[in-house]
């Protein structure tokens, strides 16, 4: 019972689609209709309205956070269900015919609950490719791979200090499922890329 209760409590929390809510009522626009068609903050942004990006930014990192350190305090040994779930009903909302964001501030949410010190990694790497590059999805897939990699190196590193101790085996496991989505969800992206038609980012 726990597992569904946990399931679905997690789905529910990273389905909503608060970019699509929030343009709707504060811009009487469609966001699905602007720019990528995407519902993240990004192609918020591109609707004109920093404040309703930056809001919705916010609460896509929120209902990243909520079920997983709830989780965490109470269903620990349901951790990584809750957090694959969670990034699930993001970018597969059922409210929207499982068509939903890219899952990057969801993710942030996520790596909050799991670790502080990720998901600031995971920012700083964020800024500083977008700073260079111009380009949010080269950013996202990169942070989220340096993550992947520092939290694997950090387990490495603690397993020759200590072989005893069996660290973040799964939760490194779970980054790279997160990794492999993000790219997923960035493929269009990818392919603008290529093609040397992905916009970049206007502040």
């Amino acid at each position: 019972m726990e597992i569904v209760i946990v399931a679905l409590f997690s789905y529910l929390c990273g389905s909503i689609p608060f970019g699509l809510i929030l343009t709707k009522i504060f811009a009487n626009k469609d966001v699905r209709k602007i720019g990528s068609g995407n519902i993240g903050a990004t192609n918020v942004l591109r609707a004109g309205n920093k404040i309703i990006a930056l809001i919705t930014l916010t609460l896509d990192i929120v209902k990243g956070y909520v079920p997983v350190v709830i989780a965490k305090n109470y269903f620990p040994e349901l951790i990584e269900l809750a957090c694959l779930l969670t990034f699930l009903g993001h970018i597969f909302p059922v409210w929207l015919k499982f068509k939903g964001g890219k899952g990057v501030a969801t993710y942030l949410g996520i790596l909050f609950a799991l670790s502080y010190g990720l998901a600031f990694l995971f920012i700083f790497t964020w800024v500083v490719v977008s700073l260079i590059f111009k380009y949010s999805s080269v950013s996202s897939i990169f942070a989220s791979l340096t993550v992947l990699i520092v939290a694997t190196f950090r387990e490495n590193i603690v397993k020759v200090l200590n072989p005893d101790i069996d660290y973040l085996t799964n939760t490194n496991l779970m980054l790279f499922i997160f990794f492999i989505l993000i790219v997923f969800t960035h493929r269009k992206n990818i392919s603008n890329l290529k093609n040397r038609t992905e916009k970049k980012i206007k502040i």
